[in-house]
C-alpha cells in the first residue's frame, strides 16, 4: 500500500514539530506541502531527510513555496506549471519510483487565493484574473499529461470551494474569490478532463472541512472549508483503496490552518 498526502503547512518551519511529528505517527510514503513560506535553502532538510524522506522544493521568501517528500527515489520534473509564466512558486512536479517497478507521477498546487475580486474601478482584480489565468494552464497541462494514461495524483490547496454544503454558510462565501461561479467553474472544467476528486469518491459527506480560519473562534466554532483535496488520473482512480481528512491535527498547539488529507493506492 502506498499513501499519499496532500499538507498546506502554513511555514514549513514555523510548523516543523507539528509536521515531523504527524510524518512519524500517519507513516505518507509520499507527501505534498505547500505555503513553505521560506527559501529553498533554509527548508529544513536535515530533519525531513533524518526521518527517510527525500525532498525536492520550490522555495519563494516569505509566501507560496510547494514540496514533494517521498520515502522512494524521486525525480524532479517541472518547478512551475510549463508553458506558464509566473513569478510565484505554486507548483511542483516529480516521477517518483515505486518499489515494484512501477512509477506514479506528483504534483503539488497551491493555487491562488485571488481575492479582492473587484479592484477600485469595479472591475475584476488582476489577483483575480491570476487564479483563472493560473487554472487555465494548469487545465491545459493536465490535458497533455493525460494522454500518456500514467498513474498521476495532484495534491492541492486549491483555494476553491467546490459545493455549497463543503463550507460552514454559503452567504458568508457569496462574492469571495474561492466561491465565485468562475472559480468553481474552472474546478469543473479540471474534473471534466477525467479526474477523480478522491473525497467525493471515497466520501462526499457535506461539511467535511481541511481548512478553518484563525480569526473569530472559527476552529472551536467548526467554520471550516473544504478546499484541499486530491485529484487522480483514471489509471491512479482505479488503484485508490481509503481517504482521510487528518482533522485532529488542528487541534494542536501551534497547528496550521489546514490540516492534512490522505489516500491510500495499491498501484
Amino acid at each position: 500500500m502506498t499513501r499519499i498526502a496532500c499538507f498546506n503547512v502554513n511555514s514549513v518551519n514555523a510548523r516543523l514539530n507539528n509536521l515531523i511529528s504527524w510524518l512519524v505517527s500517519s507513516a505518507p510514503d509520499i507527501v505534498c506541502l505547500q505555503e513553505l513560506k521560506c527559501m529553498e535553502e533554509n527548508f529544513p532538510y536535515d530533519e525531513i531527510e533524518s526521518i527517510g524522506y527525500n525532498c525536492k522544493v520550490f522555495g519563494q521568501k516569505s509566501y507560496n513555496g510547494v514540496a514533494i517528500l517521498s520515502k522512494y527515489p524521486i525525480e524532479l520534473e517541472n518547478k512551475g506549471i510549463p508553458d506558464f509564466s509566473d513569478e510565484q512558486a505554486r507548483v511542483i512536479e516529480a516521477i517518483i519510483s515505486l518499489p515494484n517497478n512501477k512509477s506514479v507521477r506528483v504534483i503539488s498546487v497551491y493555487c491562488p487565493n485571488g481575492n479582492p475580486v473587484i479592484n477600485e474601478n469595479d472591475e475584476l482584480s488582476n489577483k483575480f484574473k491570476y487564479k483563472l489565468s493560473f487554472m487555465d494552464a494548469l487545465n491545459k497541462h493536465v490535458k497533455n499529461l493525460l494522454r500518456y494514461e500514467e498513474n498521476f495524483v495532484i495534491c492541492g490547496d486549491w483555494n476553491i470551494i467546490p459545493r455549497e454544503e463543503d463550507c460552514y454558510d454559503p452567504q458568508v462565501w457569496m462574492g469571495d474569490a474561492l466561491f465565485r461561479p468562475e472559480s468553481r467553474g474552472k474546478w469543473h472544467e479540471l474534473l471534466n478532463l477525467g479526474l477523480t476528486d478522491v473525497f467525493m469518491a471515497l466520501d462526499g459527506r457535506t461539511h467535511q472541512y481541511t481548512f478553518w480560519d484563525y480569526q473569530g473562534g472559527a476552529w472551536a466554532r467548526n467554520f471550516g472549508i473544504h478546499i484541499d483535496t486530491l485529484l487522480l488520473s483514471p489509471n491512479a482512480a482505479d488503484c485508490v483503496k481509503g481517504y482521510k481528512i487528518w482533522r485532529d491535527e488542528r487541534d494542536l498547539p501551534k497547528a496550521s490552518d489546514h490540516v492534512p488529507v490522505s489516500a491510500d493506492f495499491e498501484f
